[in-house]
Order: structure tokens, then C-alpha cells, then sequence
């Protein structure tokens, strides 16, 4: 059984890269296992590098935290503006003992009072929660699930982006 240590305490995350390693993998059987780690960079992220740099510092901090596992997965999200608009997206980084796969999630534009409540400050979540009336929205489908009715909920979201980060892991004799 290899393990998966993900640099997050949100169930979201979590199942996101388990569905990602299953779904890439289907013959390996996978534990994951959950820790908190710092990014070392701001509780929202407000630029395409800052949010990889945020996925980047999650992976290598949990490696330094639980150096026995087999795979360290940080995922952060991000926003970032684009002309009077902003969009919201999330980095996704995997590292092994030997190789490390990234990929970023597809992007999407957030409406105007989300935006205003990020740009004046607020992480995406609760600015969700204050615009949508919900209660901790980045623990369950997220902004985009709210915005699509759940056609795309944050799972789906980051799962599609895990097994984009996986791709060097399954052609390891390439990369």
C-alpha cells in the first residue's frame, strides 16, 4: 500500500487527490492520510505564481513533516485579476522521493460581489459564505459547485487537475 500524505485537513482536498491516485492508478491501493502544514505564503492567494508557490511549500512541508510516506500532495488555491475581473483557480503539486508532477485546475471568474469581498480581503470561502449565506462552502462543493448548480463541485474541480499532476508519475521513463 503506498502512502499519500495530502498538506491539508480538508476533506475536499483529500478525496479529490485519492479519486485522482485511483483513478490513474487502479491497480495500486493507496492510504491517505491528512496533516496540517503552512504555505508560507498569504491565506489567500492573489496571483497565478504565489498560488503555485503556496502548492509547492504545502508538498515540501509535509514531506519534512512525515518523511516516511511515499507521496506529499499541497493543493492551494488562488485568485488572481484579470483586467476589472477576477478569476479563481487552484495549483495542484506532487512530489515523490525521485519525481514531482504540477498542474494548475481550470479557471473560472468569480462574480462581482464575490470579487469585491476577496479584493477587500477576504478568502474566497468566506467570501462565498457571506454572498451565497452558506456556512464553510470550501469544505463542501465550493465556489464553483455554487456557481454551477454542482455540474462542478470542488472535487471534480481538483480531481481532473490531480491526475494532470499524476502524468509524470505514470510515465516516470519519459520524465
Amino acid at each position: 500500500m503506498k502512502e499519500i500524505i495530502i498538506a491539508s485537513k480538508n476533506p475536499v482536498k483529500a478525496q479529490a487527490t485519492l479519486n485522482g491516485f485511483r483513478r490513474m492508478f487502479p491497480d495500486r491501493k493507496f492510504n491517505i492520510e491528512m496533516i496540517s502544514v503552512p504555505s508560507d505564503v498569504s491565506d489567500q492567494p492573489r496571483s497565478n505564481e504565489e498560488t503555485l508557490q503556496g502548492a509547492f511549500n504545502r508538498a515540501n512541508n509535509a514531506a519534512a513533516l512525515a518523511p516516511g510516506a511515499d507521496f506529499w500532495v499541497g493543493i492551494e488555491g488562488g485568485v488572481e485579476v484579470e483586467g476589472n475581473e477576477v478569476t479563481a483557480f487552484a495549483w495542484i503539486y506532487i512530489k515523490s522521493r525521485s519525481i514531482c508532477g504540477k498542474s494548475r485546475t481550470g479557471t473560472f471568474f468569480l462574480p462581482k460581489p464575490v470579487a469585491g469581498l476577496v479584493l477587500q480581503g477576504k478568502e474566497l470561502g468566506e467570501a462565498d459564505d457571506i454572498v451565497f449565506n452558506r456556512t464553510n462552502s470550501k469544505q463542501d462543493n465550493g465556489a464553483i459547485g455554487i456557481l454551477t448548480g454542482n455540474v462542478v463541485d470542488r472535487i471534480g474541480l481538483y480531481e481532473h487537475a490531480v491526475i494532470l499532476a499524476l502524468v509524470p508519475f505514470k510515465n516516470a521513463d519519459i520524465y
